[in-house]
């Protein structure tokens, strides 16, 4: 069951993958959430709308959790619970159009299961799980080195880093080098692939979800900074990080 799935879904991400770059040759609204700085366009809305009633075929009986509030009323993690980005990084989106992701994560009674993430430009999806490992398209990756903050860069959140909450300054300052992406999904990737060896966030369910599942699924360290573990419905600062560096991040955060 789960292998029609991983491929039903698949296929609908290289779906929403091009009718989201051909959105972006039209014009699309852009609004404000919380701030100038939390944008939402026509474009997030129209691919949650699509994508939770897309899994709700793909998957019948299954909840979706979306961003932008598309999917169901989730309170609980029994059975089937989709998680969904429509798109990760609509700043980038907007101002950059690049450097934006699709996410997509299956928890099963609040397990870990599937997990995708897509970089929409280029059509890389990264997906997997513990089960089957985790692929770069066809290519299956290997665990990261596991280097320590000395010898890594690390991805931090900006504003944490300009207040030193928790200590990140001193994490910035004992690692290699600080890197800034404004897109989860591109942080969580070079994660996987070793380019980063710590990334470090206050993440939303859709932030997290897929990346948690292909982080767990090749050993690296997954774990909320501020809270006594992870709960999938729920927002926390988490950091995902090689078992080294994550030692060393959390001999210093506070």
């Amino acid at each position: 069951m789960l292998e029609k799935i991983d491929q039903a879904v698949l296929d609908l991400l290289d779906e929403v993958r091009h009718r989201t770059l051909n959105r972006m040759q039209a014009s699309y609204d852009i609004d404000l959430k919380s701030s100038y700085k939390d944008l939402v366009t026509t474009v997030d809305k129209e691919n949650d709308q699509y994508i939770s009633t897309r899994l709700h075929e793909i998957d019948p009986g299954s909840r979706v959790v979306s961003e932008e509030g598309f999917g169901d009323e989730v309170a609980t993690q029994t059975g089937h619970v989709w998680i969904v980005d429509p798109i990760d990084g609509t700043m980038n989106f907007v101002m950059q159009h690049a450097n934006f992701y699709i996410m997509i994560a299956l928890y099963v009674d609040g397990k870990p299961t599937l997990g995708y993430i897509m970089d929409v430009i280029d059509g890389t999806v990264y997906h997997g799980g513990k089960k089957r490992g985790v692929f770069e398209n066809n290519r299956r990756l290997t665990s990261p080195a596991n280097n320590g903050l000395k010898d890594s860069l690390v991805a931090l959140n900006s504003a944490m880093i300009l207040n030193n909450a928790h200590n990140l300054r001193e994490v910035a300052h004992q690692s290699r080098g600080l890197r800034m992406y404004g897109a989860a999904g591109m942080e969580l990737v070079y994660v996987l692939t070793g380019q980063l060896g710590a990334y470090l966030s206050y993440l939303h369910p859709w932030d997290l979800a897929a990346g948690r599942v292909l982080a767990e699924a090749m050993g690296l360290v997954v774990k909320a900074i501020d809270a006594p573990s992870i709960d999938v419905l729920s927002s926390n600062l988490v950091l995902i990080a090689t078992k080294q560096a994550a030692d060393d991040v959390l001999a210093l955060v506070n």
